[in-house]
């Protein structure tokens, strides 16, 4: 560590130890900046970890330091292992089941992972999903000790878990200083924020985006006309484990056995782990502006009273979940959505709807191809038929030279965030932001004047995607067994 940073001075700190911020925090550390990485729960990994999000779904792009943790957790037996579907109830064939099945599938590697566009839709498509809809199914504290590893490994990267902000000083779009939780007063080059709610960047004074945006706002066709507060869905995310019992679980007394907050319970997406665990989705247990409308705790004790509920049910229903019980329940919620922050450059459905073969940007820093999909919202808005691509300017906020935002609170319109929200996604953006941070030091400017040439080269030095297909060096690299 260098004396500056013993002095509590750093190049670079990163607020939030999500995807984004292990992206931001890994990239410029590698390159030998003096990086803080800050993060108030008390273990780095954000939603993969303590919300129980640990699998990465099918899509372009997750190269790089995705691809790197996932082949360092392929080192550790049963850590990580390739998806692919099992049982849809929407298809014919599957039998009875309350929703959608990922099942362990040795016979795919990483790269199989690397497609989700060109499908109809998930109901009309069967034999294309099965075919090219294949992702990564990780074990979430795994996923965080070897997170940890390899930031250590840097020799350059301090990390402090519980440990938030409470203070911000900036002047003139400088970031100067930040005041921790702890009371310690840390000063920085540069700053990534990486929080996941923008609180860096709400805390400067960045303007906010919150909840879909009017039609007229950016002129999207699947736009609401009027702006409104709806938000996508959130998630308390439960883990069944094989038992020897076959009974059904007795319902705590003071939750019903019936669906209260909805006509039906909802459909589950259930992602088999290589141990013989299966981690469960409510798809969603509750929707976004009713998890604004109450505030975290009661929203969170709300989802728990859910999921004993939705699991009584499908104990009752479907015989073949008798032999499992309860192992775990996330302690955090899965938010997939809360404010975004106005960059230079703010991303849309237009983009995503015209893909990379009609986007005119000459500073894409991250590939994505998911579909917009709004969770207990309106559902989603139909397959991409091809990768978008992500440009440097949305990790920008307008009017900072010396701050970056990269996690789900980026410069997108809700719509394009209800696509790039991604786990994979986020890394890439944090490795984009991490390098630009180390670029400009190197080049003596200020962040939005790092040249995109120089931060798209650097990149794919990191083997990281930006054009599609896949360049026969880039695959020889993703081979894994």
């Amino acid at each position: 560590m260098t004396s500056r940073a013993t002095a509590k001075h750093y190049d670079l700190i990163v607020t939030g130890a999500g995807s984004g911020g292990i992206g931001a925090a890994l990239a410029a550390a590698r390159q030998g900046l003096a990086v803080l990485l800050l993060e108030q729960g008390y273990v780095i990994g954000g939603n993969a970890v303590r919300a129980g999000v640990s699998m990465w779904e099918p899509g372009v792009g997750g190269t790089g330091i995705p691809f790197d943790i996932y082949r360092r957790l392929r080192q550790t037996p049963r850590a990580a292992a390739i998806y692919s579907y099992g049982r849809h109830f929407c298809w014919s064939g599957a039998g009875s089941f309350p929703g959608g099945e990922h099942v362990i599938d040795p016979q795919r590697g990483y790269l199989d992972t690397l497609r989700r566009y060109g499908a109809r839709a998930l109901a009309e498509d069967e034999a294309f999903c099965r075919e090219h809809w294949h992702g990564v199914v990780f074990e979430p504290f795994a996923y965080a000790r070897v997170v940890g590893e390899m930031l250590t490994e840097t020799g350059t990267c301090t990390v402090m878990t519980g440990t938030a902000f409470r203070d911000v000083a900036s002047t003139n779009g400088h970031v100067t200083a930040l005041t921790l939780s702890t009371g310690q007063r840390v000063t920085a080059d540069a700053f990534v924020d990486a929080t996941g709610d923008g609180a860096l960047c709400q805390a400067c004074g960045c303007e906010i985006m919150r909840g879909p945006e009017s039609r007229t706002r950016f002129d999207e066709p699947s736009a609401p006309e009027v702006a409104d507060d709806r938000i996508n869905g959130v998630t308390l995310i439960f883990r069944i484990t094989p038992a020897e019992s076959t009974d059904v679980e007795a319902l705590p007394d003071e939750v019903p056995a019936h669906c209260w907050w909805a006509d039906s319970f909802p459909a589950v997406s259930m992602v088999h782990y290589p141990n013989g665990n299966i981690n469960v989705n409510m798809l969603p247990t509750m929707q976004g502006i009713t998890f604004r409308e109450m505030g975290y705790a009661r929203a969170y004790a709300e989802c728990q009273r859910r999921i004993y509920a939705q699991w009584h049910h499908l104990q009752a229903q479907y015989a073949e979940f008798r032999r499992y019980r309860i192992a775990w329940i996330a302690p955090a919620l899965g938010v997939r959505e809360t404010v975004r922050v106005v960059g230079k450059y703010v991303l849309t459905e237009h983009d995503l709807r015209a893909g990379l073969s009609r986007q005119r940007h000459t500073d894409i820093v991250a590939l994505a191809d998911h579909a917009m999909d709004h969770h207990g919202e309106g559902g989603s808005y139909g397959e991409l038929r091809e990768p978008y691509g992500v440009p440097y300017r949305c990790l920008i906020p307008q009017g900072f030279r010396n701050l970056l935002i990269a996690c789900r609170a980026a410069s997108f319109s809700s719509l394009a965030a209800s696509s790039c929200r991604l786990s994979r996604t986020m890394i890439q953006l944090g490795q984009a932001a991490g390098t630009a941070v180390a670029l400009a030091q190197h080049l003596g400017g200020s962040l939005p004047d790092v040249p995109a040439t120089a931060l798209q080269a650097s990149l794919r030095a990191q083997h990281v995607q930006l054009a599609h297909p896949l360049s026969d060096d880039l695959r020889a690299h993703l081979h894994v067994v």
